[in-house]
């Protein structure tokens, strides 16, 4: 098979394994539980690459209630969990990883460009930009009415995965 028709080969499998992930279906894929689940639906999930979805930012959402009166908003470290949650499900998709813990080791360039109010629709993309022994670099970005607010780059861990390449002196 020559390489164009190799890459075009493996865009449609790319393509055939998209997913979409309602709230009970996030549930099977990983272990935030409400009210520390900061993902509500998966629009696009290709395991090993890329997630998008959206966080409804609900009125009554518990954050904005303490965060703050009178001026309520969502909290600059939730908004990089919402996109912590988003990719993490790029890892915990791939074959065997369903139902694991993943560990934030990093999180670098954190950007907070937009507030993020009552009512907001947060609209979470991702990418996995490397995934090797269990270490996976990735890129998220959070945007409100198709404007940026926030972003980061963050590196997650899956422990069950780096077990298998501990050495022993």
């Amino acid at each position: 098979m020559d390489t164009i028709a190799l890459k075009s080969y493996q865009d449609t499998l790319e393509l055939n394994n998209i997913m979409k992930l309602n709230k009970e279906e996030i549930l099977e894929y990983q272990k935030n539980r409400d009210p520390y689940l900061m993902i509500d639906f998966v629009e696009e999930l290709i395991p090993g690459k890329s997630a998008k979805g959206y966080k409804i930012c609900d009125k009554d959402d518990w954050y904005f209630k303490v965060h703050w009166e009178g001026d309520p908003n969502m909290p600059g470290m939730l908004q990089i969990e919402s996109l912590i949650q988003m990719s993490a499900l790029t890892i915990l998709s791939l074959p065997g990883n369903k139902g694991k813990t993943m560990y934030l080791t990093s999180a670098n360039n954190l950007k907070f460009v937009k507030k993020i109010i009552p009512g907001d629709k947060l609209y979470i993309n991702t990418e996995v930009r490397s995934y090797k022994r269990g270490l996976a670099i990735c890129l998220g970005k959070g945007y409100i009415n198709k404007q940026i607010a926030c972003q980061a780059e963050f590196c997650l861990m899956l422990p069950d995965e780096i077990k298998k390449y501990n050495l022993k002196s």
